[in-house]
């Protein structure tokens, strides 16, 4: 009985399981639109995936070849020109710092000049023109450690002696009223022949030897090679370059030095050399600089016949101070030995001479200069010589990039030279001439105003006059005009 009403109860229930558990309709067409909806996603997608895997091989295979094409995807020709665009900046950026540190320079100076009151006669006394031009290279080279070092080259040539053959054989001391005439030793007037005047090496050692370098505070540098001494000894800021400054030669440098030849340069006014200098900047606000040099000098020393048989000897001390109110000033001594050099008369004889070099600021707008030499042994014309004046910058009158120089010179004729006849040539043959007794000091001056057009071009009008010159207290003032017109890079 009992296992009849059990039977009976599950056989029931059985039957109403699946009208409990059955959805109605509603519910079944919403699951059947989902299914629809998520069946057609799905098969947009994998459209997408086949599109994209489509262009993902035409990308690919577009990357492997150089080549572009208008078939190509948009991205593949983006991708190429991002790519050719980097590799030319990495050729560039290549380019760049294999001439990182190299300086050029170049310039061109012509000058026209006119003399008045040089004797009647004197020839090549008239109207001169002349030009100049120089290029200069500064290439370093892969530092060795700690050192430093590079290669300076410059080139010159140029065209024309101004009016310095008149000066010379007349017997100024005073002899270069144009220290820009230029031209190469030998050559024809009609021809434009370019020199290396200047090629050396030099090598900047930080001091200790072995040292940490940033904390170097001293430098040893050594340079050899064939240069310009000017460029090492006697330097001056106010009064130095001809193509800017100065005309005459006795304010671009020591006179004794320069127009009395004690440098003993070759005919193109270069020499071989070697200067040894010690830096010490320990008080980076004044600095001091000890130099030595050695240089081919005369005849044949200076053109590398026998350059180190009668060197020119030179040592220098420098100094930068600051004065005034912290203004700038370079403070240069320095004394000079030869073994054998010419004497006035045309016998040789040891010379030994001294000398200094001063340029200092006095306001943001003017510089003061002077230079003294003095023969201790040999008798040169003039043994003894004092340039002095002042370059004042054009902010003071609204132009600040032109600026006016004014300076004189005191050149003593020596006593040996007082004490016999002179003879000066009117003409380069050397055939007409006259003597007179030299006396007293010959003096000179010199103004100019230089006028920037652009910064890379200016123009000077230039005035000297020369006093007694070749101590001939005979000899009119002679006045020297001139117009220079400079373009530099």
């Amino acid at each position: 009985m009992k296992l009849a009403k059990l039977t009976a109860a599950l056989v029931a229930a059985g039957l109403a399981l699946p009208v409990i558990a059955a959805p109605d309709t509603a519910t079944l067409q919403k699951l059947v639109e989902r299914m629809e909806k998520l069946e057609a996603r799905n098969a947009e997608l994998e459209k997408q995936v086949k599109s994209l895997q489509g262009e993902s091989e035409e990308i690919a295979k577009g990357l492997d070849s150089p080549r572009l094409s208008q078939y190509e995807p948009e991205l593949t020709v983006r991708l190429k020109a991002v790519e050719k665009d980097a590799l030319e900046m990495k050729k560039s950026a290549s380019l760049a710092d294999k001439f990182d540190g190299i300086k050029v320079g170049a310039a061109l100076t012509t000058v026209a000049q006119h003399a008045s009151g040089l004797p009647q006669g004197t020839t090549d006394a008239g109207g001169q023109l002349n030009y100049r031009a120089d290029v200069t290279v500064e290439l370093p080279l892969q530092a060795i450690g700690d050192i430093e070092h590079k290669v300076f080259a410059h080139v010159r040539m140029g065209q024309g002696q101004g009016l310095n053959a008149p000066f010379s054989s007349l017997g100024y001391f005073a002899s270069a009223p144009n220290a820009v005439a230029f031209r190469a030793s030998g050559s024809n007037p009609d021809d434009s022949v370019a020199i290396l005047g200047q090629a050396w090496y030099q090598a900047a050692i930080p001091l200790p030897f072995g040292g940490f370098k940033p904390y170097s505070r001293e430098t040893l540098e050594l340079t050899f090679g064939k240069m310009d001494i000017f460029g090492f000894f006697d330097q001056n800021t106010a009064a130095g370059d001809e193509s800017r400054q100065f005309l005459n030669s006795v304010f671009v440098h020591n006179p004794l030095l320069d127009a009395g030849g004690e440098v003993g340069v070759d005919a193109n006014g270069f020499q071989p050399g070697f200067v040894a200098s010690y830096v010490n900047a320990r008080d980076k606000m004044q600095p001091w600089r000890l130099s030595f040099g050695v240089f081919g000098a005369g005849e044949r020393g200076a053109n590398y016949q026998k350059s180190l048989s009668q060197p020119l000897l030179m040592a220098q001390a420098e100094t930068q101070l600051k004065l005034f109110g912290g203004l700038n000033g370079n403070y240069r001594i320095y004394g000079w030995n030869r073994s054998e050099a010419d004497d006035f008369d045309g016998t040789s004889s040891k010379h030994t001479g001294v000398g200094a070099s001063v340029d200092q600021r006095l306001g943001d707008g003017v510089n003061v200069f002077a230079r003294y030499g003095k023969m201790l042994k040999g008798e040169l014309p003039f043994n003894q010589a004092l340039a002095i004046g002042a370059e004042f910058n054009g902010s003071y009158w609204g132009r600040a990039a032109d600026a006016i120089g004014i300076g004189a010179s005191w050149l003593q004729s020596g006593k040996a030279f007082r004490a016999n006849p002179a003879t000066a040539y009117l003409d380069s043959s050397q055939l007409t001439s006259f003597t007179y007794t030299p006396s007293g000091a010959e003096q000179v001056a010199e103004i100019y105003y230089r006028y920037r057009i652009s910064p890379q071009f200016e123009v000077t009008p230039d005035l000297q006059l020369v006093n007694r010159g070749g101590a001939n207290a005979d000899a009119d003032l002679v006045k020297v005009f001139a117009l220079r017109a400079n373009i530099a890079y």
